[in-house]
Formats: structure tokens, C-alpha cells, sequence
């Protein structure tokens, strides 16, 4: 697709309409969102609405009542959004970043990253979460630029025995404690 050059503009000097179906899709993007959050909202209320209830359950919210509720925030999250992409609205250009888009996005992160995550749920059986826990605390502390050998490991280390001890002892949500469910 060309520019318009001066010879192509309209006597107030702006480009000259697009026409056509392609442009009128480019111009309404936004209604892709919709259909994508009407899709959600469709697969989350027949979940809802076909899940097995036991009998016995009494009260009038039980486990329907949150997914109906999100199911259709959705649905009207979707026709809303339909409804203002129509009458012309459009989303606004990010501003709130500092980010250089002509700059390359930095792989070797994002692959240190993903292979941290992939260690911890690895190695969060065998060696239980205080263990796996640190290593995930302190791989991503490294793979996102920190350096310090000295300190990292130690804080990994306290947050990861802090989060085991309020999961597990005070919220009561099992964590596997590994070797040392005997010290925890």
C-alpha cells in the first residue's frame, strides 16, 4: 500500500478517505477484542450453566454464582466495547511506557526466564517449595540483571521460607516441603 502523494490529497491538504471493506476493518480493529471477549464470555456461561451441581448443596450461591457473574461481565463488557467502536471510538496509542519499539526485544531474558519457571515446577516435588522457591526467587532476580552474589541467594531464601510459611501454616494451602518438612 502506497502513500498518498500531493497530487492524491483532498484541497485541504489531508489524505484522501481509504475505501473499501479492508479499510473500514482496519479503521473498526478494536471489534476483534469483542468477539474475543464474546467468545470468552459464551465458553465461561456454558461451563457454568452445564456443571454438575451436587443436590445437597443449599444457599443461593453456590459454584455457579461466580463464573454466571463473570460470564456475563463479559458479555457486557463485549457489547459495550461493540457499542462505542461503532459510534467511533478508538483505543488510545500507548503513552505510558518508555519502551524504544526500533530496539530488538531481549531474547536472552526472556529464555532465562522461562527456563527458571520451567526448573522451579520441575524441581518443586523432589526438592519442595522452600528449596525450589529460592532457586525461582533468585534465577529471576539474575535473569533480570541483578548481580549480586552476596545477597540475592539470602533474600531468595526468606521470601521463599516466608511465602511456604504463610501459604501453608496460615493459610492453610499444602505446600510440599521437600527434605526439610521435617525442620519446616
Amino acid at each position: 500500500m502506497t502513500t498518498p502523494t500531493t497530487a492524491d490529497r483532498t484541497p485541504d491538504g489531508t489524505p484522501p478517505p481509504a475505501t473499501g471493506r479492508r479499510s473500514w476493518l482496519r479503521d473498526h480493529s478494536e471489534l476483534g477484542v469483542c468477539v474475543l471477549l464474546l467468545a470468552l464470555g459464551v465458553l465461561v456461561l456454558t461451563d457454568a450453566l452445564t456443571m454438575d451441581v451436587d443436590i445437597t448443596q443449599r444457599g443461593p450461591v453456590g459454584p455457579k454464582t461466580v463464573p454466571l457473574v463473570v460470564g456475563t461481565g463479559l458479555l457486557v463488557v463485549a457489547a459495550l466495547l461493540a457499542v462505542d467502536v461503532l459510534r467511533g471510538g478508538r483505543g488510545q496509542a500507548e503513552t505510558g511506557e518508555d519502551i524504544d519499539l526500533s530496539e530488538p526485544a531481549d531474547w536472552r531474558t526472556v529464555l532465562l526466564l522461562t527456563g527458571v519457571f520451567l526448573g522451579a515446577a520441575v524441581l518443586i516435588e523432589p526438592l519442595g517449595f522452600p528449596v525450589a522457591g529460592a532457586l525461582l526467587f533468585w534465577g529471576a532476580a539474575f535473569a533480570l540483571g541483578s548481580r549480586r552474589f552476596d545477597r540475592d541467594p539470602l533474600i531468595a531464601a526468606v521470601v521463599s521460607l516466608v511465602t511456604y510459611a504463610v501459604f501453608n501454616n496460615l493459610l492453610g494451602v499444602p505446600l510440599p516441603g521437600g527434605p526439610l518438612m521435617g525442620v519446616l
